[in-house]
């Protein structure tokens, strides 16, 4: 009963009981009958006078016929031959839902646990076209999910959750709306694989990265091989070039450490600045007699 129909059945019950009170008759005795329309009210109102939260709806009865729809707000039935056969409520709902050693489509055993968010948009529907939707929806989601474990591969349902959320929603969706419920989403909260395939995928996955960084590693010296064959190409058409890197990398080599190298008498006179400049001076005139003996042949 609600709170405003408790307040008026108990008014109508004092008014009741003050007028047998008042009412005396002669020898000082109380009158019950004066308190009989009151309770008779109080009874009536008590039966009649309904009211509905805004998000609920009363499917109604009368003798048996559906009669309607009512609320949200207060509204009035005929005792006894009005029924409240369904009181829905219209927010959305919650139900978790899982599926235990299910097979994929590769023949893995899984467990998976789901949740799906929904509402009743047609109470009329939910109170006459089925038993009990609460049940009947945890039923087919429990269904759909197995259809759906078991046409995905493994690597499809852990790598893209989106897809399978999305494909539970418009199953379940479908079975559902005939009883008059909508589905707004399903989330796919977990998928559990035995131990055993879980090393086994580690290992995989390790051996993958080894062969991808083995990969990459030998491309790399490819492209440095590469490098080391042009920078050969040029160190033989200019010598001196290749002096002044071997000078460089002594240099580099001995100003931080200070270390001490040995370096032979005949490299050393190759480094020296004089040898240097002559055999700069070599290089520069063979490139000009070159084209002039081009131009004489």
């Amino acid at each position: 009963m609600n709170p405003i129909t408790s307040v008026l059945v108990l008014l109508l019950g004092l008014c009741g009981i003050a007028a047998a009170s008042f009412s005396l008759i002669p020898g000082g005795a109380v009158h019950p009958l004066y308190a009989l329309p009151f309770f008779a009210a109080a009874l009536v109102v008590g039966l009649s006078l309904k009211m509905a939260n805004t998000w609920q709806k009363f499917v109604i009865l009368r003798a048996g016929k559906l009669q309607g729809v009512k609320g949200p707000g207060m509204f009035l039935m005929i005792p006894i031959i009005d029924q409240v056969t369904a009181i829905i409520d219209e927010r959305i709902q919650t139900t978790a839902f899982n599926a235990e050693q299910a097979l994929t489509k590769d023949t893995v055993p899984v467990n998976v646990d789901a949740i799906i968010f929904w509402h009743v948009h047609d109470a009329e529907a939910a109170a006459l076209k089925i038993t009990n939707y609460r049940e009947a929806i945890d039923r087919v989601a429990q269904t759909s999910l197995r259809e759906m474990i078991g046409s995905s591969m493994l690597s499809a349902l852990l790598s893209d959750r989106q897809a399978a959320d999305e494909q539970l929603r418009a199953e379940i969706g479908a079975k559902t709306a005939p009883w008059g419920i909508s589905v707004g989403s399903v989330e796919v909260r977990d998928v559990a694989i035995p131990e055993a395939l879980q090393d086994a995928m580690s290992r995989q996955a390790q051996a993958e990265r080894e062969k991808q960084a083995r990969i990459i590693l030998g491309s790399a010296e490819a492209e440095v091989a590469s490098r080391f064959v042009e920078a050969a190409k040029t160190y033989a058409a200019h010598p001196i070039a290749l002096q002044l890197r071997a000078m460089n990398i002594i240099y580099e080599t001995t100003k931080e450490r200070g270390a001490t190298i040995l370096i032979p008498t005949a490299m050393v006179d190759t480094m020296n600045p004089a040898s240097a400049l002559v055999l700069a001076g070599l290089a520069e005139a063979r490139t000009k007699v070159t084209p002039a003996v081009r131009e004489a042949a």
